[in-house]
């Protein structure tokens, strides 16, 4: 599949990367391991290339591009290691011991990095696909009001597109995102919010569930793979919704639908990457019925049925009582059937 990101052949449908987990992170009988000390420095005698299998411990990967920064000049030495940034490998699923990455599996989130020091990185280290400048806040929506401006990371070279699998009953669900523009959420082994709304769905059984605040589309797509005939997921932020539509199209299997049809295009929507009054942006064809939109989840139930509808409200400003009681208050003033925020 093209990549929305880069335009490069570097994006799989869901089966495709679900067949390469058992054995995408493990090592071959020659694959090397020498566990280094996070807090300090890297060992003075440098880093080991890649194991002819093409894979390197991921302590290696860091020792290598902490080189890079030291040349550079952004470190001088005496950093510890764990000061490179923080990993976010491709696939990401729920681990037990650190990987040993192939190449193109790395992106890297860091506080140090610089433009110049980043290319060299794509360059010269093969398990980066990606190299974003890390800052101090959380990508997206900043204002559940809409009306501060968004914010982003750098994304400084390569490709930062990247997936996580997540486990549901139904089973797993790819979800690919561009980490420079959307929130990082690393897969645990168990998921609250997804146990969530499974609950909520084996007591109701609902016909329609809506996602309002659905980031890339994860519970959206778990009450897809559930079976309900009509989910509907959303999001005010152009990346989130795009990724949701674009996700629907990668797990495209798992569902009952012909086809999905995306109508947006990636780029353009970042042209007005928050609006308020919804737009279509994904629907599928075929026995279920999956819609994606971009817009106010205040103004969501325009485009709903007068019918009652099962409703998750996982907003980030969720831990705040005061909101989370005013979002549930507007949904529930102007939908039928349940809300809860997961």
């Amino acid at each position: 599949m093209k990549c929305p990101v880069c335009g490069e052949d570097c994006v799989s449908m869901a089966h495709e990367l679900l067949d390469r987990v058992p054995s995408v992170f493990s090592p071959c009988p020659d694959c090397p391991s020498r566990i280094l000390d996070k807090g300090i420095p890297p060992p003075s005698d440098g880093y080991r290339e890649p194991c002819r299998c093409g894979k390197r411990f991921i302590d290696e990967v860091y020792a290598h591009i902490y080189a890079v920064l030291v040349s550079e000049g952004a470190f001088t030495g005496t950093e510890p290691l764990k000061t490179v940034g923080t990993p976010l490998v491709h696939p990401g699923f729920y681990m037990q011991s650190p990987p040993y990455l192939p190449a193109n599996s790395l992106v890297l989130l860091s506080r140090p990095m610089e433009k110049k020091a980043a290319s060299r990185i794509i360059q010269e280290v093969p398990e980066v696909r990606g190299v974003i400048k890390y800052e101090n806040f959380i990508p997206g929506v900043v204002d559940p009001d809409l009306s501060a401006p968004p914010r982003t990371y750098e994304l400084l070279a390569g490709c930062d597109i990247r997936a996580n699998i997540f486990p549901s009953r139904a089973g797993p669900v790819v979800l690919y995102q561009q980490q420079s523009k959307t929130h990082i959420e690393f897969p645990r082994m168990r998921n609250p919010k997804i146990e969530s709304v499974e609950r909520e769905i084996a007591r109701i059984h609902p016909e329609w569930f809506t996602d309002a605040f659905c980031g890339i589309g994860k519970l959206g797509l778990v009450a897809g793979r559930s079976g309900i005939a009509h989910v509907v997921m959303n999001d005010a932020w152009y990346a989130a919704a795009f990724f949701a539509a674009y996700n629907t199209l990668v797990n495209k299997e798992f569902f009952k639908v012909d086809e999905v049809r995306i109508l947006a295009d990636y780029a353009k929507m970042a042209e007005m990457p928050v609006i308020g009054e919804p737009k279509l942006i994904a629907e599928t064809g075929g026995e279920q019925d999956i819609r994606v939109y971009q817009g106010d989840y205040r103004r969501l139930h325009t485009i709903l049925p007068a019918l009652p509808v099962l409703a998750a409200l996982d907003m980030f400003e969720k831990d705040d009582p005061a909101r989370s009681a005013e979002a549930l208050r507007i949904w529930r003033e102007q939908v039928p059937g349940e809300a809860f925020i997961p």
